[in-house]
C-alpha cells in the first residue's frame, strides 16, 4: 500500500513539475497610447525569435494609454515587466517616486535606452483648406487645432515643446515662445487624454482644422479613416525619443528579468528596427533608416536637451502643477 501511495505522490509531483515547465512566461508591456500596432507585430516576431533561440513559451500582454497616465498606473501597482514610453520623464518618475528601477536606467541600453524616434507633425484635411504650414499657423485666429492634454499625454507635451522650441531655435525669446504657445493652445477645442483619443476627435468626429500627431500615426489614420488627410512637416520640429526600461522590482519579484531584458534588447536588432520602420517609427539603425529613406524625410529637428536642458527641467518648468503650461491655460480662461 505504501508503495502505491508513494508512486501516486511521485506521479503527482512529476505532473506538477511538467505543468510548471509548460506554463508560458508572461510579460506585461505598459506603453504609450499610439504604439499598440507596432508592439502587436513586434511581440509576435519576438515570441517566434525567442522560441527559435531555444527560449521557453512566452506570452506578452500590452497596456496602452496616455503616457503619463500609464506611468501613474505602474506607480499605483500595475505590474509592468517593461515600460515603453515616448518620453523619459514617464520612466524617471518610476525611479524617483516609486523606486521601481534605478535612476540611471537610461544608460543600460544604447541611445539613452531609446531604440526608436518620431517627430510631431501636423495633419490637415485634404487640400489643406486653411493653409497651415508651421506652428505659427496653428496660433492664427479662426484655426481650431486638436492636441491631447500635455498633463496626461507625451504627445501633448511634445507638441508644446516643439512649438516653443521652434521659436527659440529661430532666434526668438522665451517671451515670444510663450506667446505663440499660448495662442496655439487657446485654439484647442477639447483636450483628450491621449493621442489615440485626439485622433478620434479629429478624424472620426470631424472636430478641428488640424491634428498634431506623431509621424508614425499618419499611415494608420489614413488606413482607418480614409485618405482624406495630408501631413504637414513644420519648418522645425522636436525629435521625440521613445525610451524603454525593465521595471526591476517587478521582474525580480516575478523572476522574469531574463525574458524582459531580451525583449527590450531585441528592439535594437535588425529585425526589430525593421518592424519599427514599417510602423513609421524612425529606427536608430543607420542601415535600416537608409533602406527606408523615402519614408522619413530629413528634417530640421532639435532635442529636449538642446532647448530645455533635459526632460526633468522641462517637466518642472512647464508641466508640473503651477508651471508655465498651467499659467498659460489660466490666462487663456481669463480672456
Amino acid at each position: 500500500m505504501r508503495s502505491v501511495v508513494r508512486s501516486l505522490l511521485l506521479a503527482a509531483f512529476a505532473g506538477a513539475a511538467l505543468a510548471a515547465q509548460a506554463a508560458p512566461v508572461t510579460l506585461l508591456n505598459v506603453s504609450y497610447d499610439v504604439a499598440r500596432e507596432f508592439y502587436k507585430d513586434y511581440d509576435a516576431a519576438f515570441i517566434a525569435h525567442w522560441r527559435q533561440a531555444g527560449g521557453e513559451a512566452l506570452v506578452v500582454n500590452q497596456s496602452h494609454g496616455g503616457s503619463s497616465k500609464q506611468a501613474r498606473s505602474v506607480l499605483d501597482g500595475l505590474e509592468a515587466d517593461v515600460v515603453t514610453m515616448n518620453q523619459a520623464t514617464d520612466i524617471d518618475v518610476l525611479a524617483d517616486r516609486g523606486g521601481l528601477l534605478p535612476a540611471n536606467w537610461a544608460t543600460r541600453l544604447p541611445s539613452n535606452s531609446a531604440p526608436t524616434t518620431s517627430v510631431p507633425v501636423i495633419l490637415v484635411k485634404k487640400g489643406n483648406p486653411k493653409g497651415l504650414h508651421d506652428w505659427a499657423d496653428l496660433a492664427r485666429s479662426g484655426v481650431s487645432v486638436v492636441i491631447p492634454n500635455p498633463k496626461t499625454s507625451g504627445n501633448g507635451r511634445y507638441t508644446y515643446l516643439a512649438a516653443w522650441g521652434s521659436v527659440v531655435k529661430a532666434g526668438g525669446t522665451p517671451a515670444q515662445a510663450r506667446e505663440l504657445v499660448g495662442r496655439m493652445f487657446a485654439n484647442v477645442p477639447v483636450f483628450d487624454g491621449g493621442g489615440r483619443a485626439a485622433t478620434t476627435t479629429f478624424a472620426q468626429r470631424g472636430i478641428g482644422d488640424a491634428l498634431v500627431t506623431f509621424e508614425s500615426e499618419v499611415d494608420l489614420i489614413k488606413a482607418e479613416f480614409g485618405d482624406n488627410f495630408e501631413v504637414v512637416y513644420p519648418k522645425r520640429t522636436i525629435l521625440a525619443e521613445n525610451p524603454v526600461s525593465v521595471v526591476d522590482k517587478v521582474v525580480d519579484r516575478k523572476h522574469t528579468r531574463k525574458e524582459a531584458e531580451a525583449y527590450l534588447q531585441w528592439l535594437y536588432s535588425d529585425e526589430g528596427q525593421e518592424i519599427a520602420a514599417r510602423h513609421g517609427l524612425r529606427p536608430r539603425s543607420a542601415k535600416v533608416l537608409a533602406a527606408h529613406a523615402k519614408d522619413f524625410p530629413k528634417l530640421d529637428t532639435f532635442t529636449v536637451d538642446e532647448v530645455f536642458g533635459n526632460w526633468k527641467s522641462a517637466q518642472k518648468t512647464h508641466f508640473d502643477d503651477g508651471g508655465t503650461y498651467d499659467q498659460i491655460l489660466a490666462a487663456t480662461h481669463r480672456q
